[in-house]
């Protein structure tokens, strides 16, 4: 969840960088008096996030900018739609443009590609989720952006959930001398009743011995096609599915077909394209 305190904390902390000792080309140029009306524009269609944010980068700023938002984190606009609009003393709303359009044109860009995911295996019964792989110290901006574009969100951190994968099993299976099915019923014993066990396996023939163990959910990575059909028909419903690996627009709606549960897709995060939106001045 996206709260003030994690804004506030992000968004100062861009402000500062951005503007460490004042914005010296606005105090130079700009008359102290001088107030701006200016309006968020997007310069192409797509899905809105970070309203919040950008909204922030502006208060927090100057308390005297007021912000008014013309639409909801997650709807659809249209090019030359004016998303939000924002008027207060120039210096400071000049001061404030980069770092807010920096947040909301980042996560305007994740909900955007997120929801041409979502709309992609709407057919089918596959949810679209992120994974780890985000910006450091933007992660509850960049989660809460794929939330906006219809999408659903895998483990937040480390401490949320057990997560085995490939490197996990080596190592415990070569310290326990353990094979995998019992290694990992050994781990499940020591789980508390509502701590989500997810394992990941790369071939077929692994996943009956992960199966056995009672697991929550089983990652197919990297699987093809036919073998993640194969994959969901030997799971059979004893485990949620989730495919992951190779995961694009051109891909996913194929991934969903094989009757996959979940679809992580780290490119929702770490690959997506800034949305193109402006910050235009009202001159009157």
């Amino acid at each position: 969840m996206l709260t003030r305190q994690t804004i506030q904390t992000v968004v100062q902390a861009a402000l500062v960088e951005d503007a460490p000792w004042g914005d010296v080309t606005s105090a130079l140029l700009i008359p102290e008096t001088a107030s701006a009306t200016a309006r968020l524009v997007a310069r192409e269609p797509g899905t809105f996030a970070g309203g919040e944010v950008f909204a922030a980068a502006m208060t927090l700023t100057d308390p005297a900018i007021a912000v008014t938002l013309h639409v909801a984190d997650g709807a659809r606009f249209d090019a030359g739609d004016a998303l939000a609009t924002v008027t207060g003393p120039a210096r400071s709303v000049l001061q404030a443009e980069r770092v807010g359009l920096n947040f909301t044109q980042r996560m305007s860009g994740i909900a955007t590609l997120t929801a041409a995911f979502v709309a992609e295996v709407a057919h089918t019964r596959a949810r679209i989720v992120d994974t780890r792989k985000t910006t450091p110290g933007l992660r509850a901006f960049e989660r809460h952006a794929v939330r906006a574009g219809g999408g659903h969100n895998h483990r937040y951190s480390l401490s949320d959930a057990v997560m085995a994968k490939d490197n996990h099993l080596a190592v415990l299976t070569a310290q326990s001398g353990l094979p995998v099915t019992d290694a990992l019923l050994r781990v499940r014993a020591q789980l508390s009743h509502t701590t989500h066990l997810e394992v990941e396996v790369d071939r077929i023939d692994q996943i009956e011995p992960v199966l056995a163990a009672g697991v929550d959910t089983i990652m197919l990575d990297n699987f093809t096609v036919d073998e993640l059909r194969e994959g969901v028909a030997l799971v059979a419903g004893r485990a949620l599915v989730e495919a992951s690996g190779n995961v694009g627009l051109a891909t996913v709606r194929a991934i969903a077909e094989t009757g996959v549960d979940v679809i992580s897709a780290g490119a929702l995060t770490h690959s997506v394209r800034a949305l193109d939106l402006g910050l235009d001045v009202v001159v009157e």
